[in-house]
């Protein structure tokens, strides 16, 4: 059956027509590439550098401070490898949460072979860090402290500034992976102290291929690629400059409209989750219930297995997750929600719903009358539901 509902935008969202449209002269019209002289590549890297602007007043940072990669994977191994290649003499161990996306975990367990130490923060039943833990395990060889901004699978927003505050006593560097942040939620790097901050174009309505890191000025990070002298050394590869132009034009789109779809949302994601735990006995709603992401809503249901609720719900054209897309192929539940204390029975049982803009107030009422039907169709075919009823009786 044909998608007719997408519920799936932490995943990925699809491409706005004003960017599209922005987009395509970039491949056949302005090919040029921005390093040389002549007229074509000209506009290339007038496009380019328009770019870097549009990024750098979302984040209050300064366009010099904005380098392009390849998404969000690139831009979190850049500086975390970045900083650790570069201070390694002056300390070996980097902070981090035990709710990071794996693009930022992998490159810590890298990192560890190659003998560096990592401390992972655990965090509470709603997906957040304690300040004083954070502060306990600090030490005088702390170089980095990676927290993402808010987190992709329970949308819950960890306290940035004060995060930021205490690396920045400690003169320590902080970064934060804000993937799934930048275009939903207010972000100033200066006032939040972030001295490196990683975005991705495909989550808020770019292209998919085209991210970007902030790096205050003066941070020391040696570069992850090399070859050219794009980037200002620090990024090399000819710049695409068409993803670029979409990245720039998604998140300037995101932030002028931020206000409006942000109250939308809310109401849609409150609507939905609240008429889930009313619909729908032995639900639980994961991450916390205000500081998460607008569009955010992840539930999990007792006695079932989260496969084979998507794929009902696919069968009803409903496009939905059971976690991270980059974790999607593995039968072991999420690691996100065994860190907020869920048993791995009921972490199999997720469901997460993410709504953009576009998504409409007729499109919940459709989630909510279907849902619960598969839900409960699902648990009359679960032993364990079976048995649990006996129990009570």
């Amino acid at each position: 059956m044909e998608t007719k509902i997408y519920f799936d935008n932490a995943a990925t969202t699809p491409v706005r027509k004003e960017v599209y449209e922005e987009i395509l002269p970039y491949f056949m019209q302005y090919y040029g590439n921005a390093s040389s002289v002549y007229t074509i590549a000209r506009e290339s890297k007038k496009a380019l550098e328009k770019a870097r602007e549009q990024v750098a007043k979302v984040l209050n940072a300064e366009p010099s401070e904005i380098y392009f990669t390849a998404g969000g994977s690139e831009s979190d191994n850049m500086a975390l490898k970045g900083v650790a290649e570069a201070l390694e003499k002056k300390g070996k161990h980097i902070i981090t949460t035990k709710i990071e996306h794996h693009a930022i975990l992998h490159t810590c367990e890298y990192l560890e072979e190659r003998g560096f130490e990592v401390t992972y923060l655990p965090v509470d039943e709603y997906g957040k860090i304690s300040l004083e833990e954070l502060k306990k395990a600090i030490r005088n060889d702390t170089i980095l402290i990676s927290v993402m901004f808010a987190n992709n699978e329970i949308g819950t927003i960890q306290p940035i500034a004060e995060i930021g505050a205490i690396a920045r006593e400690r003169g320590i560097y902080f970064h934060t992976d804000a993937v799934q942040a930048v275009g939903h939620v207010k972000i100033d790097v200066q006032k939040m102290n972030i001295d490196l901050l990683s975005l991705s174009g495909h989550k808020l309505c770019g292209p998919k291929g085209i991210g970007a890191i902030y790096i205050r000025k003066g941070v020391n990070i040696k570069p992850l690629i090399h070859g050219g002298a794009q980037e200002k050394r620090r990024r090399a590869g000819t710049e695409n400059i068409a993803g670029i132009v979409g990245l720039g034009k998604a998140i300037e789109l995101a932030e002028k409209e931020m206000e409006e779809n942000t109250k939308k949302l809310i109401y849609l994601r409150d609507k939905l989750i609240q008429g889930i735990l009313e619909k729908i006995p032995y639900s639980k709603l994961n991450g916390h219930p205000t500081d998460r992401l607008p569009g955010n809503c992840n539930v999990s249901f007792e006695f079932i297995e989260g496969e084979s609720m998507l794929l009902l719900l696919d069968s009803k054209g409903i496009a939905a997750s059971s976690g991270s897309a980059c974790t999607s192929g593995s039968l072991d539940p999420s690691h996100v929600l065994l860190a907020i204390g869920l048993p791995h029975e009921k972490a199999h049982g997720s469901l997460r719903l993410t709504l953009e803009y576009y998504n409409t107030e007729e499109e919940v009422d459709k989630v909510l009358k279907e849902l619960p039907d598969i839900v409960s169709r699902l648990r009359e075919m679960s032993p364990l539901y079976e048995a649990f009823l006996k129990e009570q009786k």
